[in-house]
């Protein structure tokens, strides 16, 4: 079974589209025995979400958890969600998105061969709702390779997205950091890929769109109060093998919130450290615009 996971915070306007694609999954006409779940974990939303997903769970089409916390970030909300995940695997999908109608399907039928090259789950493109594909579509036909060398060595570009195994997750949980309400998903999808791998498939399963007042519209100054994290992620990526201009600007990135806060627990190795006036720039470039 695959837990479809959702966090969501004052999203009760968008949660009737997603919930909408769904009930439209072709698998559940297709004979498979209890294929998802829908686990909601509400980040202490303040508008009628509660309401509106009580009056979901009631129409009794699929089987859905709600859960409701007190507002942490969407990472603690995938950490609770991953807690609470019945299935196999685990599929974020975020409350302004929603899936196509084949994609658990899709997944389901990949799952048999992901077993077999033992891989942590299975990694498909992005497109917007409109049917274009986010990014550069690379491979014709599946292959497995870590989330890490989708980027570096296939050269993909723009979001995937990655269905886990659940146990990976519990694996390798997000860290949850005092006073801020933001980690990047790539902190943890890279700690995983330095041990396991994914079935790349050359399938769209999975739309979205980049709304106005998102965490992606508004990630510069999302990240500028959350340093910690940025930091730890930033410090993590530079140490990866890769190419020298991609260290260079993880160096950068670095610095550029380090300068944010006083907390410098987290370090960056080597010669990271003589990058720090590129990122002190970059640092007084965000401050005037936000």
């Amino acid at each position: 079974m695959i837990t479809v996971f959702t966090p969501t915070y004052n999203r009760a306007h968008l949660l009737q589209r997603l919930y909408d694609s769904l009930c439209e999954q072709t698998v559940l006409k297709s004979g498979w025995d209890h294929p998802f779940e829908w686990v909601v974990v509400d980040d202490g939303s303040t508008d009628n979400t509660e309401e509106l997903m009580q009056i979901i769970i009631a129409e009794q089409k699929i089987p859905i958890s709600y859960v409701k916390k007190s507002n942490g970030g969407k990472h603690t909300a995938i950490n609770r969600g991953v807690k609470e995940a019945k299935g196999d695997l685990f599929w974020i999908l975020d409350s302004d998105d929603s899936l196509p109608a084949n994609a658990i399907e899709v997944v389901l039928r990949y799952v048999p061969q992901m077993k077999n090259v033992a891989a942590a789950g299975v990694c498909g493109y992005m497109a917007h709702h409109n049917g274009e594909i986010i990014g550069n579509p690379v491979v014709a036909e599946p292959k497995v390779v870590s989330s890490i060398e989708m980027r570096y060595k296939l050269g993909i570009t723009g979001d995937m997205m990655e269905v886990f195994l659940t146990s990976a997750l519990r694996e390798f949980p997000f860290p949850e950091i005092e006073g801020e309400r933001f980690c990047p998903e790539v902190l943890v999808w890279y700690r995983i890929a330095r041990k396991y791998k994914l079935l790349l498939v050359p399938d769209i399963i999975y739309y979205r769109d980049y709304l106005d007042g998102g965490l992606t519209d508004n990630i510069i100054k999302i990240r500028m109060k959350s340093p910690v994290g940025a930091m730890l992620t930033y410090s993590e990526l530079f140490d990866l093998n890769v190419p020298l201009k991609h260290k260079l600007r993880n160096a950068i990135n670095y610095w550029r919130f380090a300068f944010c806060t006083k907390k410098r627990n987290v370090k960056i190795a080597s010669w990271g450290n003589l990058i720090a006036p590129l990122g002190w720039l970059m640092h007084m470039k965000d401050k005037s615009k936000v």
